[in-house]
């Protein structure tokens, strides 16, 4: 059976489609907060054939994001679709999620009836007032914390919720979050500000690092650190009684390039095969061509063989990516 692996020899497994980088949240740390954007969304058959594809060379894991994927109408049919996909080894497609939760609580037992397994919820504080001020979105905070809960009792599990740190926004918020995961039965991962926003105002100084977000929950309760998967992003904690998963993504003060399995498929159609590509291969343009499933197959393979060896932030000769996060797909 034939199976993606780079050219250092990692072998590529997790899949992320953005569907949409429409947005109903302006968040300080993604976009502008301007209005009159253009937006790229292809038609779900698109994005299903690439899939297709790509299971067949060994994708295991589909991550559908955005933008803010609810915002779709047909995202549920396009994961019923997904969830009739088999893995090489026979398996089902470990099928996830990633949403802002404002829509959430209507949707969610429909995705699950749908196939989907996971769900991740980005919620960058537990005080409403500050998730407000993040989000640009007055009011917004209730309607996710029901989102969250929503796919509790959906079964969407388990539910991850996101907290991206910024300091001056929201770096008050650790143990609040660690309150909130223990008593919610969420698993909480923070993540390390990275240089993808469209304001372009990233600096190290603004990045809250694992080593300070650790020894700020410790402060709170003991710690220890628990086994994770070598291609997982996060490094995973949980506290001394077993109550409460932490996870901190740490792509900036640690980076985890070395065993990434992951290539992204953009809203338009283009491959990236890091966050922090410079580059993009654009696979729909063979699909408009007439391209065969052959066809797909041999360009798949000839770009994964061009993924990058690791991203170089904080270098000097780091170039920021090509494009933004929401343009990218989370």
């Amino acid at each position: 059976m034939e199976r993606l692996y780079d050219k250092f020899g990692r072998q590529i497994t997790d899949l992320r489609i953005a569907i949409t980088d429409r947005c109903n949240y302006k968040c300080v740390y993604c976009r502008t907060g301007n209005n009159g954007a253009q937006f790229s969304e292809l038609p779900f058959s698109d994005y299903f054939r690439i899939a297709h594809v790509l299971v067949s060379l060994g994708i295991e894991k589909v991550r559908i994001t955005g933008g803010e994927p609810l915002l779709r109408k047909g995202v549920v049919d396009f994961i019923r679709d997904l969830s009739q996909l088999r893995s090489l080894d026979g398996n089902r497609l470990d099928l996830a999620i990633t949403t802002n939760g404002h829509l959430l609580a209507e949707m969610a037992a429909p995705l699950k009836d749908a196939g989907l397994g996971r769900v991740t919820v980005s919620m960058d504080a537990v005080d409403p007032e500050k998730f407000a001020r993040i989000t640009r979105v007055p009011h917004s905070y209730h309607a996710v914390l029901a989102g969250v809960r929503a796919a509790q009792r959906a079964g969407l599990d388990p539910v991850k919720v996101n907290c991206v740190l910024l300091r001056g926004f929201n770096e008050d918020q650790i143990v609040p979050f660690a309150k909130f995961a223990r008593d919610e039965g969420v698993i909480l991962r923070f993540i390390e500000f990275m240089p993808l926003e469209e304001d372009r105002v990233w600096s190290p100084e603004v990045v809250v690092g694992l080593d300070e977000i650790v020894a700020t929950l410790a402060s709170f309760r003991p710690i220890r650190e628990i086994p994770h998967g070598r291609s997982e992003t996060a490094r995973r904690y949980v506290f001394d009684d077993g109550a409460g998963e932490i996870g901190i993504i740490a792509p900036v003060t640690h980076p985890f390039c070395g065993h990434c399995s992951r290539i992204r498929l953009t809203s338009d159609g283009k491959i990236r095969t890091c966050l922090f590509s410079v580059f993009e291969h654009d696979v729909v343009q063979l699909i408009r061509r007439g391209a065969s499933d052959g066809d797909l197959r041999a360009f798949l393979q000839r770009v994964v063989m061009k993924k990058e060896e690791r991203h170089h932030i904080g270098e000097p000769d780091f170039v920021p990516a090509s494009r933004t996060m929401v343009h990218i797909g989370g």
